[in-house]
């Protein structure tokens, strides 16, 4: 064999391999590219109802004034009509209650939140009437607040609102229960209140919360408010040594309202799901 029938011969077989990688390679299934994810259109729904459980946690302080000065500035307990009872107060119990909300959206960012509600405290005396039980009462306090949502991070969307509350107390009742103290004296008397009214209540309102939307409709929701809420309370006390007081007291309630729970939107167009296109 010469050697240009021997590169003849390389060549040619060089050939054939190619020529044969070329044709399987077209007999395999081409490589197909993954399909992309649906993306969802977060539709604007105008209506929106929450319902939370809500600890409502009084944060203020109660103080009682003499409001006639007949008896107490004899005992060095007030400095007359009108005046402070000296170390007197008193102190408003938590409540948790379910709480339901209806908002309704002017655009994705502006919103209008109704809140309504009702709970019931307890009022316990501290400083000179500690232990006395002044009495139980229901709270009404529907409130208005105008809130800006930021709709600019996803499925999480915090909000801010400011508004206005009113407050009305209702079925309220006077302690009746006798608390012992010490006179003056040293010696041992007790007191006890036996009328209690308390007035209603204008105040604003704060709010921060947010909403983690888990499709267009559905959402969970954590929100805290603070409430001004600041009425006054009439009654009288029976003291052993000083007999019938009546007493006034600016009970500053001031409740913070901690919240958890669900967020349902609807009555706008039903966004289905959009394949992205690249």
């Amino acid at each position: 064999m010469t050697f240009s029938n021997f590169l003849r011969g390389t060549v040619s077989a060089a050939g054939i391999l190619v020529l044969g990688g070329v044709a399987m390679a077209a007999d395999l299934p081409s490589r197909k590219e993954a399909a992309p994810a649906p993306v969802y259109i977060d539709a604007f729904q105008p209506f929106q109802v929450r319902l939370r459980v809500t600890a409502v946690i009084p944060n203020g302080n109660t103080t009682a004034y003499d409001s006639y000065g007949l008896i107490l500035p004899t005992v060095g307990l007030s400095g007359g009509a009108g005046s402070q009872i000296f170390g007197a107060g008193a102190k408003v119990s938590t409540s948790v209650i379910p709480e339901l909300d209806l908002s309704y959206f002017f655009t994705k960012n502006i919103a209008v939140e109704a809140i309504c509600c009702v709970s019931y405290h307890k009022v316990t005396g501290n400083g000179t009437l500690g232990g006395l039980d002044i009495g139980k009462t229901w709270a009404f306090p529907p409130t208005v607040l105008l809130q800006y949502h930021f709709t600019n991070f996803g499925a999480f969307q915090p909000y801010v609102g400011v508004g206005v509350n009113f407050t009305a107390f209702f079925g309220t009742s006077a302690g009746n229960n006798w608390a012992p103290f010490l006179t003056p004296a040293g010696a041992v008397g007790f007191n006890t209140v036996n009328s209690l009214k308390v007035g209603t209540s204008w105040g604003v309102a704060g709010q921060v919360g947010f909403d983690y939307m888990l499709n267009q409709n559905w959402g969970v929701n954590v929100d805290l408010k603070r409430i001004m809420m600041e009425p006054t309370a009439y009654g009288t006390v029976f003291n052993s040594v000083a007999g019938y007081v009546p007493f006034r007291a600016k009970v500053n309630v001031d409740p913070w309202l901690v919240s958890a729970g669900i967020t349902y939107r609807f009555g706008g167009a039903s966004a289905g799901p959009v394949v992205a296109k690249y």
